[in-house]
């Protein structure tokens, strides 16, 4: 029995780090178009305000965020 009970506690605490670890999975930020997406050239006329503004890299640069930002306790782990 006293064996059982052990691999019980290392089976339980390599769930729960299993669990831990995934869930710190990810980007905080918008998410990514999809790669079949076409992002076409801007009009002439296109306003010069950086809303089809692209990037260097050939991906759109995101706007700046408009309004606050609504904070949770969450965020002290994702900045």
């Amino acid at each position: 029995m006293g064996s059982g009970l052990i691999f019980l506690r290392i089976a339980t605490v390599g769930a729960l780090v299993s669990a831990l670890a995934l869930a710190g999975c990810g980007r905080k930020g918008p998410l990514d178009a999809p790669p079949s997406a076409a992002i076409s050239e801007p009009a002439a006329g296109a306003p010069p305000d950086g809303a089809h503004a692209i990037g260097p890299d050939g991906r759109p640069v995101a706007p700046p965020p408009n309004g606050s930002k609504r904070w949770t306790p969450l965020d002290i782990l994702l900045d």
